[in-house]
């Protein structure tokens, strides 16, 4: 049973304990306010009868904590067949409280398949029926005057309390309902949203993974070429030299090729060991300017002492990366970055003095392959904010004032120690 069926049994069996209340209610008061002379013995042996039928889908929920379709519907044609006897022993069809009939049909058309809506319309219609023919009529109050003076003949009171119930019961429940359904929709919008997100990373993934098996192979073959290089030209140290350059551009391009996989996703399996956060930072912005010497960057860290361990993960450290070569290619002068943690989360600020960002990129920044950049592709903001995301965290850009982008990463913690 999903979270908005739990949610509208509960309030239908809170509903009908109102209505219990209500009902003992009306009796009390049609017999000592109104000296009605009713049947009061059947009509409460038919109210503890309700009030037995409650008690009991009552225990079932709370032990079953799943309730049919089927099951729900037999709930309301139960209180429509006890309504029908209440009104059986207090005039039938003249009844004023006769349009009460409307509420459980209201219901089960919200709620349930189309063919029970049919059944317990029929049922109505079959009780109203009979209630035409036999019943007890309602006797006439004996001296009773309304209060202040009021013209309001009985029959007319009735039918405004009746109408007075009915629509603050239809308040109470068909419009939690119709918010419980609304609540339900934007739920399945965001997991249609996330499905689309999933796939997008899928796709990202396949194309990594293809990149590296395609381009593993010549990889190694230039591997190969530079070691003969090396090895046939050992008494020349200048093509010694240019060999020793070859093989450590091809060992950084492994290495990209191991970073894009990594970055698109995948579970943390070539992870190091526990470090502390404040040494984690240090190597993953070291590792940054070994890529872009180029860059001008200070690190300012604070925190809780000592500072959590955490598990190194290549994912995160290639989205914080990622992060940092947007800043660069927005300016390349200055990038700084303000970690600070306590005991549940870390929060890192990487700051650029660029331009800035207009509205409709902030709200577009993220998305797949959108791009500020002329040779981006758009894909680094939207891996860095995937990966925020798998540990719970957040990824949130910023205009600052005096210029340029703040981009802020929240991460609890304790996703981290996993």
């Amino acid at each position: 049973m999903d979270i908005t069926a739990t949610l509208n049994l509960k309030r239908l069996l809170a509903l009908r304990s109102i209505a219990i209340g209500l009902e003992l209610l009306a009796l009390t008061l049609a017999v000592r306010l109104l000296q009605l002379d009713l049947p009061v013995m059947p009509m409460l042996l038919v109210i503890g009868l309700h009030a037995v039928i409650n008690t009991v889908f009552w225990i079932r929920f709370n032990n079953a904590q799943h309730v049919s379709a089927a099951e729900m519907a037999l709930q309301l044609a139960l209180d429509t067949i006890v309504l029908a006897l209440l009104l059986f022993f207090s005039g039938g069809y003249t009844n004023p409280f006769v349009s009460l009939f409307l509420l459980p049909l209201v219901i089960t058309a919200s709620l349930l398949p189309q063919v029970y809506t049919w059944m317990l319309a029929a049922l109505t219609i079959a009780c109203y029926s009979v209630l035409i023919l036999y019943y007890m009529p309602l006797p006439q109050s004996e001296g009773h005057t309304l209060p202040s003076g009021s013209e309001l003949g009985q029959h007319a009171l009735g039918m405004w309390f009746s109408f007075l119930l009915s629509a603050g019961l239809i308040v109470f429940f068909v419009v939690r309902m119709a918010n419980s359904l609304r609540d339900r929709d934007r739920a399945l919008a965001q997991v249609r949203e996330r499905a689309l997100h999933d796939q997008h990373l899928v796709a990202l993934g396949t194309l990594a993974t293809g990149a590296a098996h395609e381009l593993g192979t010549p990889l190694a073959t230039m591997a190969v070429l530079a070691n003969e290089l090396r090895y046939d030209h050992a008494d020349d140290p200048e093509v010694i030299e240019k060999a020793e350059i070859f093989r450590s551009q091809l060992d950084r391009c492994k290495a990209i090729l191991s970073n894009i996989s990594a970055s698109t996703g995948q579970a943390r399996g070539e992870g190091g060991g526990r470090v502390t956060v404040d040494n984690y930072l240090r190597e993953v912005v070291n590792q940054w300017q070994v890529i872009r010497p180029e860059a001008q960057a200070t690190l300012e860290i604070q925190g809780t002492s000592p500072a959590p361990c955490i598990l190194t993960d290549k994912t995160l450290t290639q989205a914080i990366i990622n992060i940092l070569n947007n800043a660069a290619d927005a300016s390349i002068e200055h990038v700084n970055i303000q970690a600070q943690w306590d005991m549940e989360q870390l929060v890192v600020d990487v700051c650029d003095q660029g331009a800035g960002l207009n509205e409709a990129m902030l709200d577009a920044a993220g998305t797949p392959f959108f791009t500020t950049k002329p040779d981006g592709h758009g894909l680094g903001l939207y891996l860095a904010r995937a990966v925020m995301e798998r540990y719970n965290g957040s990824l949130e850009l910023i205009n600052r004032p005096d210029g340029g982008v703040r981009v802020r990463l929240r991460l609890p913690l304790a996703a981290l120690e996993i």
